[in-house]
């Protein structure tokens, strides 16, 4: 066990765990955040995606001694607070979820790429969004509501 500050969504968490545990046990046990989803466990489907200062990362398989020494990290509960941030505006505007268990996983990589590409092409958001699995197979609305939130964000 070992004694951890973490800084998630604008708040310092400090925290008392084993220094190998991974980040997303430590968002969803510990500090109580459940929007951030277990998929594979493995980093391949992208359902507990964060912003790592600013870079989406896979936090299933992040140590939280490796995450200790962020400036900020953002879980799907700190892209707003009243939903209002464009991609979630559109991603309600076009009904992308099915299921929804991976949505904030597919959030989050499309703020990521929206924060760098304010106008990305078709290729740009497949490449972006590659590692993010969807067993209902939204991937187009997921596509249209990115070019969506980038029309939003002006």
């Amino acid at each position: 066990m070992a004694a951890f500050t973490l800084n998630i969504n604008h708040t310092d968490y400090h925290v008392d765990v084993d220094p190998e545990m991974p980040l997303l046990w430590v968002i969803r046990d510990i500090i109580g955040l459940k929007g951030t989803k277990f998929g594979c466990g493995l980093s391949l489907c992208g359902a507990c995606t964060i912003h790592f200062d600013g870079v989406a990362v896979r936090s299933c398989t992040l140590p939280v001694s490796a995450a200790a020494g962020a400036k900020n990290i953002t879980t799907i509960e700190g892209i707003s607070k009243n939903i209002d941030h464009a991609v979630q505006k559109a991603w309600i505007e076009l009904q992308v979820p099915q299921c929804g268990y991976c949505q904030s996983g597919q959030i989050m990589s499309a703020v990521s790429l929206l924060s760098t590409n304010s106008k990305p092409t078709d290729a740009d958001i497949d490449a972006a969004m590659v590692g993010n699995i969807c067993r209902c197979g939204t991937y187009s609305r997921i596509r249209k509501a990115i070019h969506r939130a980038a029309e939003l964000m002006g």
